[in-house]
């Protein structure tokens, strides 16, 4: 479903955060930034939000910090228009006219603001098509997720939907193989391709993959583990696997 939802916020805290977003050409009415700055990277800010014609106020430390909601603005909050969402179908076309199959990331029910910024960076980085996140049992793109994803928001494509299950279905009719990652997977992440259209489930660290997700996927896939704790959290847990699907990905000639 494209377009935006109600309750997600456009403020964005952080330098690299607010520099993505003039990368990224993100629509921005507004900055503050933090008064007497001596900080490079904050005049280079300024600088760009001057050129763009964007108004800026001067605020004490102080007043910053009663402003944010990341706890570490970095001397900068920028207001801007909330972020898209896309229809899965223009992320499916985008990889397809770049020359390698689509690769998506499904998360399913990933609830803390910390855990999907990472993985929202961890995906941009190894060069993920586009993030599918639930309507509901999933974080909102909050101040939080974009400060932890330092900027990387930007860059990717993220579609919202009503029911996973169904789109999962859509997606395997298109060609595409769902691979969850999950506990008792019968298959080591390491050992599959990644060479077809692939969505990658991750699920919460509580609660796993959801059992009817679960169900849908054509291959559960696991990460073993060698210490005494049994679990990884669920960024680190996307980490490895989608760069794993990238590495198998370059090895075979598919580039981004």
């Amino acid at each position: 479903m494209a377009g935006k939802d109600a309750g997600e916020t456009g403020r964005i805290e952080g330098k690299n955060a607010v520099i993505e977003a003039f990368r990224a050409e993100r629509p921005i009415n507004k900055i503050y930034i933090e008064k007497n700055m001596n900080d490079p990277v904050l005049k280079k800010i300024y600088a760009n939000a001057r050129e763009r014609g964007i108004v800026i106020t001067f605020l004490d430390k102080d007043k910053l910090d009663r402003m944010s909601v990341t706890r570490g603005h970095q001397g900068v909050i920028a207001e801007a228009a909330a972020v898209d969402y896309v229809d899965i179908s223009d992320i499916v076309k985008t990889a397809e006219t770049a020359g390698h199959p689509p690769l998506i990331l499904i998360l399913d029910g990933i609830t803390d603001p910390n855990n999907l910024g990472a993985i929202i960076r961890t995906a941009e980085c190894a060069g993920v098509d586009g993030i599918i996140l639930p309507k509901k049992r999933s974080a909102l793109l909050s101040p939080v997720v974009a400060k932890v994803a330092a900027g990387a928001a930007e860059h990717i494509p993220i579609s919202k939907v009503t029911n996973l299950t169904r789109v999962i279905n859509d997606l395997k009719k298109s060609g595409f193989w769902i691979i969850g990652a999950d506990m008792q997977g019968e298959t080591i992440y390491y050992e599959y391709d990644y060479l077809h259209p692939t969505a990658i489930v991750i699920g919460s660290e509580g609660n796993g993959i959801s059992r009817l997700v679960k169900e849908n996927c054509d291959i559960l896939v696991r990460i073993p583990l060698y210490g005494k704790i049994n679990s990884l959290n669920a960024a680190t847990a996307a980490t490895l696997i989608v760069f794993q699907a990238a590495r198998k990905r370059e090895e075979a000639g598919y580039r981004h």
